[in-house]
């Protein structure tokens, strides 16, 4: 890519409750691209809140053409929101970025200039951040989880904050999932990668909307969308209990045979009936587990062939001339 050339970027902004940080992130976007001399589009989606977000995002549509907003009928989620916006980007590269200022515009300089060098996705690598200590193991440890069970390289410690060229989202806008994972996504298109490291600051105004059930909501469609080892571990863990189950019958058949010859008394056998419950019931919770799983991947083919939209826009301002 030659450094001297006039390109557009896009950054894509989800925001859901962020009004305290809307203007904050123009502003500092806008300067990002004027010290890299490159045009920008700013897409903002609004995912339904409740605050003054969309307000805000009409006025700076106004005042700067730049600036671009979807906003959907209902709260479709995070990951969606991303989605609607890489389908309405036009950039010669595309940023996705949190609308919280956790992920600093100022980085972009950086992933441009890697971008400028050949790569085709340049995304963040968390160095540290500033959740709580809960929150901060639950990142690390499903981050390794699925980087050890995923069926491809999906990097440790990466979110959703990245550039990425225009060819790789053309590729990504071919994808209809039900569920997006979009790191893992971008990880499965492929082409050349590389990460760039940086701590992720805390966030400029109030709380984060990702909530303990939403994480484990983005986990399970992580894991989900990209391994099969849950489905594998039913057939190897029935088969371990299984063979549990033939060597504990085979180690009562014997004292019971000992018991017989009277080598042993009556009061070193087991009686039967504490036995049987516990392993039927252990039996039972195992077969409900496994079917809880199948359940997950086979609710995910109901959802998937029902061909949904994956959101409804109510409104949205800037795109109509783009082709």
């Amino acid at each position: 890519m030659e450094n001297n050339k006039k390109c557009l970027i896009s950054f894509v902004v989800p925001f859901f409750n962020e009004d305290k940080c809307v203007e904050a992130l123009y502003v500092r976007i806008r300067k990002t691209c004027e010290a890299l001399k490159m045009d920008f589009e700013l897409i903002c989606i609004d995912d339904c809140g409740s605050d003054a977000t969309l307000r805000i995002l009409r006025r700076l549509r106004k005042e700067d053409p730049r600036v671009k907003f979807v906003s959907f009928s209902r709260n479709f989620g995070h990951q969606v929101a991303i989605m609607a916006g890489l389908h309405r980007a036009s950039g010669d590269c595309v940023v996705v970025m949190d609308g919280d200022l956790q992920d600093p515009p100022e980085i972009v300089v950086e992933m441009v200039n890697k971008w400028r060098q050949g790569f085709d996705v340049v995304y963040g690598i968390r160095t540290s951040r500033k959740e709580g200590v809960f929150k901060g193991i639950c990142y690390k440890l499903f981050y390794r989880i699925l980087h050890k069970i995923s069926l491809l390289h999906i990097p440790l410690d990466v979110g959703d904050f990245g550039l990425m060229s225009r060819r790789v989202v053309l590729e990504i806008r071919k994808l209809n999932e039900e569920n997006p994972f979009v790191r893992g996504i971008r990880a499965w298109v492929g082409f050349k990668q590389t990460g760039i490291e940086y701590c992720r600051v805390q966030r400029a105004d109030g709380a984060s909307k990702y909530t303990i059930r939403k994480l484990f909501r983005l986990a399970f469609d992580g894991l989900l969308s990209f391994s099969t080892l849950p489905l594998e571990a039913a057939t190897l863990i029935g088969l371990a209990v299984s063979l549990l189950s033939i060597t504990y019958g085979m180690y009562i058949g014997v004292k019971r045979i000992l018991l017989a010859l009277n080598i042993i008394g009556p009061e070193n056998v087991i009686p039967g009936w504490a036995t049987l419950v516990c392993s039927v019931m252990f039996l039972i919770g195992l077969q409900f587990i496994f079917l809880g799983i199948l359940g997950k991947y086979i609710g995910r083919i109901f959802i998937q062939v029902k061909n949904r939209p994956p959101y409804v826009v109510q409104e949205e301002s800037g795109f109509e001339d783009d082709t």
